[in-house]
Order: structure tokens, then C-alpha cells, then sequence
């Protein structure tokens, strides 16, 4: 068999192409994402139907991530930060005239919680933890003006607000501070008092979506009855559960789509182990039934106009790129915008299987398996685990998991104890496994089905993974360093404790939902040594690399830069790059390019794969120390 070409890394970790497609509300333009002249990803806005594409900002550094039309049709709304410090500030642009203005433009302070309402489309309602740093008060800006007055105070336990149909705050979700569960408040009016209607117990998972047109229901999701959640309507006076909309007893609630004029639920996505939509509105059934005809993999409705005559629909493939089309009920026929990735239909892709995995105590675990095209007998794996910890992985296009196969490496992925998306047993039984318990074992009897199997040479596995999963990937080399023989750990806290010291104040109310899942670590000296990685160095048998951003502020720089200096002290060899301009992740180009080079250096010397060569990317601000 000839041998695959080399995806370059550009290719999957690069900019991409154009991504992100926003309609207007009147559905006569289209903004997206896509490089200025320099690099940088800014939005653009062209007339649907021409190709009079225009750069409408003028980001010079990060590039931006997220954005959305006003309903003004006038405007667009995006968000960035500085340098990874997560301290988001809203921007408004005007489409036409493109000026910019930043309508949070205050220092150390984050916004979160944008929302916008179409019969309100000169407003914006935004959470500021302006005047206490630890909780995000509610302002109504005006978007004309910039003028920006307190809408809604925090009495200091809410985490998350929603609106009803007049734009109003009328729902208030808050975490106890003293056990970790979390509660809905209602008020009839902005004048009367805070009522709670619904509790769930720190074991049970659930949260309001939206009110109804006539402010008399929730739509929520909750576990309570159940194991997995159910979408249901609750009675906005009592709470009592008016109507269950959907339930899949395998999965959680996942991608809902609601009418945002009429407010109801029309579609809801459940997730096993790939998205399959349950239909509630039958006017939307023809519609569903002609995107899936004209799709090839799984799709979401991403946008729609104000007329809801047209649809943004993401098309997503496990071995291609991001398609997006624009779907026209009218017609009932789809218009391909552009994909994401265009080159990477050059190259042909690895399949992105799922699996289902036997842990040793008989639970069943879902995860994604991709193999090397010509892999015909064991070889090098690479064990990814995902961040969070209370995430999932999902079926579909994964750049990493691409990447190594494309190297030559088996690439696994599994949703261990305490994932999302699976329950509220599986995410609870995650519950104080850090390090040396369950959430660990599935990780480790993960590697030894890939073994039983015969995808994985059992002398050469790495384990890889951001955040929680650089915690696992410090964990695996310290409490089972048998298995592995290297690691690559991104943002990955290697001492529980000093993690926990130097959350962000905005994690306050969630503190102690937080110490529920992990343990009491700042209390307890025994657990936070039994399970951190940093006191079990000695261990250490295999190479590590660790990658940090020096500004970010969920993992201190503080959990690399111990790591590193134990690791030294005993001579183990240990690669560490730090990124003085990034955060809890690296968003810039040229910093994913030069710390996949040094990636694809570090796995093919330890596990024998193939590589591109490393150059010296050029704007990488990339330090090894």
C-alpha cells in the first residue's frame, strides 16, 4: 500500500478557511469568520446570493471566537479578552460603517451571559461582576447610546439568569454555597419578590431553558425521577411538572431547537454516541427530513432569520470538513456555503469509530476509537483524554485525533466516570475518583481493551489531554507508570490544593459543588497528597511535555512551573514550553502550530511515528524554560 501523505499541520491547526456563519435578521446578509490580510480571524459580512465579502473588524492579535447579529440587522456583537485572561469585554461593530466600540470597557472585569431579544433590538442585558468580583450583577446597555445602568442586583448565589418574553429578568438559578445543589428562583414582575419553585439536590442534574411565550411555564431539564434528564414544562408559579416533552433513558438532554418567536421546543438532540433529533413540531418535520436527505453526517441548525424562511444547518462528518449550508424552507433545498477546511478534502481521513468499553466492574463506557488507514496490526497509541473533567467527547471531525492518525498512532477517546452527558450516576460516580480511583481506572482499562483488542502495542502508549486531562496525564504517569511510556500535559493541575487556592474569584458560588466532586483538599492534607501528582514524582518513569499559557486563569502557571522544578530536582526529563500571551488553551495560530511541531517531535522519538518537520513558526511567541 503506498503511504498516506502527511497532512500538514497548517492544514488542521491553522486558521480556518471561513467557519462560524451568522444570517442576518432580515436575511439578506451573511457575516462568518474568516483570516484578515495579516492572519488574524475577524468577522466579514457579504449580500447573500453575491461575493462582495468585507472585513467589518480589524482584530490584530488573538483573532475572534464568537460573534452574533444584533437584531437590529445593523450591528454585530463579539467577544475577547487579553491575552487569555478571560476577562471578556462585548464589542459592537456596525456592519456598514465599521466602527468598533467596546461596550464593557472596563479593566478586570469580566462579561458573560450576552443576551439579546428580537423585540428589543436596541438592548443588550449583560452579567458584570463589575462591583464584586466573585458574582456578575445583570446591566441593560443600550446599544445606540452605550449607555449601561444596573438592571438586575445579585443577592451573591446567582450563577446564571434568563428572561421572559418582554425581555425581563424573571429567573435566577443559584448554587448553595453550603451543599453544591442548585435551586430556580421566579419572580411575576421585576417588582415583586424572588420565589424558588424547583431545588435539585447536588446528585441531581437540571436548569431552566427558557420561559414560555406567555410566562406561565419553563421550559427546563431536570433528573429529578430520572436518571438521565428529561426535558419537561414546569408550572412558572410552583413548580410542579406540567409536561414531559422528551427523554432517552441511554442519554442526557443535548442540542435543543426552540422557536424563538413562539417559544417552543421543535426539535431535541440526544447523544450516545451520535446526535439523533426527536422531532416535536410537526412544522418542522418536512423540514428535518429534506436536511437529512442532503446532508452526509449529522446536523444542527446553527441560525435562522427573523422570517425563519432561512436556515444556517452545519453539516458535521467524522472524515471531513465542517460544511455549512443555507437551507431555504421555501424551496426546501440546500445552498452550500463553504466548508471550514477546504483543503483538508485533499487528504483522505481516518473514520472516527465508537466503541463501547468494558471497565473492570462490569460498567459500559462510550468512546471513540480512530486507527492509522493502513494500520494492520498493533502499534503506537495515544490515550486522549478529555478536559473538564465534567465534559464528554462526541462523535465527529477531531482535528487531534486526525492528526495522530494521520502519524501513524491510534487515537482513543472515552467518556470515563464523572462525563456528562451519560447520567447522573455516571457523572456522580466520578465523584472523589480523582487520581487513584474510578475516573483513573476507566482510563487505564480503556489502554487494555485497546490492547486486548490488538490496536495498541503495549510498549508504546501516550497519554495526552488539556486541563483535567493534563491532570490525567500526570496522574497515569505517576500512579500507573507502567502503562505509559511518555505523556503530553496541556494546563494540567499537578497539585490539587494550590489548583484550588487560585480559582478565579467568579468560581465562589460553585466552590462547593466543586469540593463535592473532587474532595475537600484545602481541609484535608492526606487526600490532597494521596491524589495530586505532584507528591508522587518519584514514580515517574517515562518523558513528559508540558505546555502552559502564562496567563491562565483557571490552572496557575503555578501547577506547570512546581511540576517542572520536582521533576528536575530528580533528573527526570521533562520539556516545558510556556506561551506568555495565552491562557487555559492557545488560541492563537501560531502558537497551536508551534506547539503541535514540538508535540509531533516529542511522539515520534518516543513512539516511533512519522512527523513534518518542526520550523520556527513565525509570531509564536513559544519560551522554553
Amino acid at each position: 500500500m503506498p503511504q498516506i501523505p502527511l497532512i500538514p499541520r497548517e492544514v488542521l491547526f491553522g486558521n480556518p478557511g471561513r467557519a462560524a456563519p451568522r444570517i442576518s435578521p432580515d436575511g439578506a446578509r451573511l457575516a462568518y469568520l474568516a483570516p484578515s490580510p495579516e492572519g488574524v480571524l475577524n468577522i466579514w459580512v457579504r449580500t447573500r446570493g453575491r461575493q462582495d465579502d468585507t472585513q467589518v473588524t480589524d482584530d490584530r492579535h488573538r483573532g475572534i471566537r464568537s460573534f452574533t447579529w444584533t437584531h437590529d440587522g445593523q450591528h454585530l456583537l463579539y467577544v475577547q479578552d487579553q491575552q487569555g485572561d478571560e476577562n471578556w469585554h462585548v464589542h459592537l461593530v456596525h456592519a456598514a460603517e465599521r466602527n468598533t466600540r467596546d461596550l464593557t470597557p472596563f479593566d478586570g472585569v469580566r462579561a458573560q451571559g450576552v443576551m439579546l431579544d428580537r423585540h428589543h433590538p436596541g438592548q443588550m442585558l449583560v452579567g458584570l461582576n463589575r462591583s464584586d468580583p466573585t458574582i456578575f450583577d445583570v446591566y441593560r446597555v443600550d446599544l445606540v447610546s452605550g449607555k449601561l445602568s444596573l438592571d438586575t442586583k445579585n443577592p451573591g448565589d446567582v450563577v446564571s439568569w434568563i428572561t421572559d418574553a418582554d425581555f425581563q429578568i424573571r429567573g435566577a438559578v443559584t448554587k448553595s454555597t453550603s451543599d453544591g445543589s442548585t435551586s430556580l428562583r421566579v419572580r411575576r414582575t421585576v417588582r415583586d419578590p424572588w420565589k424558588e419553585i424547583a431545588h435539585w439536590p447536588f446528585e441531581d442534574s437540571g436548569g431552566p431553558v427558557a420561559f414560555t411565550r406567555d410566562g406561565k411555564a419553563i421550559i427546563a431539564e431536570t433528573s429529578t425521577d430520572s436518571d438521565t434528564t428529561r426535558l419537561v414544562l414546569l408550572d412558572a408559579e410552583t413548580g410542579e411538572t406540567l409536561e414531559e416533552l422528551a427523554h432517552d433513558p441511554r442519554c442526557d438532554v443535548g442540542s435543543l431547537m426552540i422557536d424563538p418567536e413562539r417559544r417552543v421546543v421543535q426539535a431535541v438532540g440526544f447523544n450516545y454516541q451520535r446526535n439523533e433529533w426527536k422531532v416535536l413540531d410537526p412544522g418542522i418535520a418536512d423540514d428535518f427530513q429534506r436536511i437529512a436527505e442532503q446532508t452526509r453526517g449529522q446536523f444542527v441548525v446553527t441560525d435562522r432569520d427573523h422570517a425563519d424562511r432561512f436556515w444556517i444547518v452545519a453539516d458535521e462528518v467524522d472524515d471531513g470538513p465542517l460544511a455549512w449550508q443555507l437551507y431555504d424552507r421555501q424551496q426546501g433545498r440546500m445552498e452550500l456555503l463553504f466548508v471550514n477546511r477546504p483543503e483538508l478534502g485533499d487528504y483522505r481521513l481516518a473514520p472516527r469509530e465508537p466503541v463501547l468499553i468494558r471497565t473492570r466492574d462490569g460498567a459500559e463506557m462510550v468512546g471513540f476509537l480512530t486507527l492509522p488507514l493502513d494500520r494492520r496490526e498493533p502499534g503506537p497509541m495515544v490515550l486522549v483524554v478529555h478536559g473538564g473533567p465534567w465534559a464528554r467527547d462526541r462523535w465527529g471531525f477531531d482535528a487531534v485525533a486526525q492528526w495522530l492518525a494521520n502519524r501513524g498512532y491510534a487515537a482513543l477517546q472515552v467518556n470515563f466516570r464523572g462525563s456528562t452527558g451519560y447520567g447522573k450516576r455516571w457523572l456522580n460516580a466520578g465523584n472523589g475518583e480523582w487520581g487513584v480511583g474510578a475516573m483513573q481506572h476507566d482510563l487505564s482499562d480503556a489502554v487494555q481493551w485497546a490492547i486486548d483488542q490488538g490496536h495498541a502495542d503495549p510498549t508504546k502508549i501516550c497519554i495526552y489531554g488539556g486541563s483535567y486531562g493534563g491532570y490525567a496525564t500526570l496522574a497515569g504517569l505517576t500512579f500507573t507508570p507502567e502503562l505509559y511510556c511518555c505523556g503530553v500535559d496541556i494546563v494540567g493541575p499537578s497539585n490539587v490544593r494550590t489548583l484550588f487556592e487560585s480559582v478565579p474569584p467568579y468560581w465562589k458560588p460553585m466552590k462547593r459543588q466543586l469540593i463535592r466532586r473532587v474532595g475537600d483538599v484545602e481541609a484535608d492534607e492526606q487526600l490532597n497528597r494521596r491524589i495530586s501528582p505532584l507528591y508522587h514524582v518519584d514514580k515517574i518513569r517515562a518523558p513528559l511535555i508540558i505546555a502552559q499559557g502564562a496567563n491562565d486563569p483557571r490552572v496557575n502557571i503555578r501547577e506547570a512551573d512546581q511540576m517542572v522544578e520536582a521533576m528536575r530536582r530528580r533528573g527526570l526529563a521533562v520539556t516545558y514550553v510556556v506561551y506568555p500571551d495565552e491562557g487555559h488553551g492557545f488560541a492563537r495560530p501560531e502558537n497551536r502550530l508551534d506547539f503541535y511541531g514540538r508535540i509531533e517531535e516529542f511522539l515520534a522519538d518516543r513512539l516511533g511515528g512519522r512527523a513534518e518537520p518542526w520550523v520556527q513558526v513565525a509570531g509564536s511567541t513559544a519560551e522554553l524554560r
